[in-house]
């Protein structure tokens, strides 16, 4: 796929440091981790999205890149438009995954209505560039990917979290090598300005936790700073899983593309995905079963860097989820009165079992 179009105007040129009125205290966004490559120069973006279709297509590129980046929406769960009903991923009941994107899709047409695609996309062309998280994921000790969050499905809230910053740099000084920040609001009652705060007090890569289901998302995300983002193989369709792995990639960001069951990794691993996530957790019924992990991470082999999350609530379960190369985890941190050593803890469990 070539991506260059995209690459230059959402990669190649980004700043370094945040605007003025966008900086914290503590200055500067700090170069601690390697950015991506940028590539070679392109005309600045001055007439939003649709400029930019109009220069891939005069540069020869398929139509469908341009359009890739120009607010087209993934299909909604439901009917599969190429396998009727029994579309990859996706079955006829709902559940409480489709509950959730359908709260997302509104939630996300107020602030369309608010904010433009054009607009958010220049905000995007000028945030700060990407960290690259997957040196650190790639290391032979276990990498940690701590999360904020106040509230769950399943749980109920677990934390109150008045300051998220100050929750991250607490996981940062444990040794997080990623923060997972979660903005869905309905049921996770997180929000846009928690991935800011956050953003702007630690260095070290942000991952924006959300249930990705439309373009809009991708630009916002890299807007507000993220480095990461998710992709929940069972929310979408094999054609969308592709499509938006690639408008990540064109972004500068990484994908952690979430899986629950073999057919999902094996879509994973098809669309070309390099960080595959196991989720302990059934997000149709909200389940955990810690050993999902084993029999998939063995499915996943080498092929990418594998993610163990759901379930892992101390030291003890690292040995559950051995072989991973990260651990997500939320819950136990948020509980627990000393974050920074519970990480610390976490990591040492992750070398005794390397």
């Amino acid at each position: 796929m070539n991506r260059t179009c995209a690459r230059k105007v959402a990669a190649g040129r980004l700043g370094r440091t945040y605007p003025a009125h966008e900086r914290s205290a503590h200055g500067a966004y700090p170069e601690v981790l390697p950015s991506r490559p940028q590539p070679c120069c392109l005309d600045r973006l001055r007439h939003g999205v649709d400029r930019l279709r109009r220069r891939c297509r005069r540069r020869g590129h398929r139509p469908e890149l341009a359009d890739r980046h120009c607010g087209r929406r993934a299909d909604p769960p439901g009917r599969h438009p190429d396998h009727g009903d029994e579309g990859h991923g996706l079955r006829a009941a709902v559940t409480v995954l489709d509950d959730i994107i359908a709260g997302v899709r509104t939630d996300l047409e107020q602030r369309r209505s608010e904010t433009s695609l054009a607009d958010i996309a220049r905000a995007a062309e000028n945030a700060p560039a990407p960290l690259d998280p997957m040196p650190r994921f790639r290391a032979p000790d276990l990498a940690v990917i701590a999360e904020v969050k106040r509230k769950s499905p399943s749980k109920g809230y677990l934390a109150e979290i008045a300051d998220p910053a100050e929750l991250a740099a607490s996981y940062a000084a444990g040794g997080a090598a990623a923060i997972s920040v979660l903005t869905e609001a309905r049921r996770f009652n997180g929000t846009l300005a928690d991935l800011d705060a956050v953003r702007a007090r630690v260095d070290v890569p942000v991952l924006r936790k959300d249930f990705m289901v439309d373009e809009y998302q991708f630009f916002e995300a890299r807007a507000h700073g993220a480095d990461l983002i998710l992709l929940i193989v069972a929310a979408l369709h094999d054609a969308d899983l592709a499509r938006f792995l690639g408008l990540t990639a064109d972004l500068g960001m990484t994908a952690l593309v979430e899986t629950h069951t073999t057919e999902e990794v094996d879509r994973a691993l098809a669309a070309g995905a390099e960080l595959i996530g196991v989720n302990n957790r059934n997000l149709k019924t909200l389940d955990v079963d810690i050993d999902t992990y084993a029999g998939l991470a063995e499915r996943i082999g080498d092929a990418a860097v594998k993610v163990a999350e759901s379930g892992i609530l101390g030291p003890e379960d690292v040995a559950r989820v051995a072989g991973a190369d990260v651990i997500l985890v939320g819950e136990a941190l948020v509980k627990h009165g000393d974050p920074t050593r519970a990480i610390a803890d976490l990591m040492a469990a992750g070398r005794g079992t390397a």
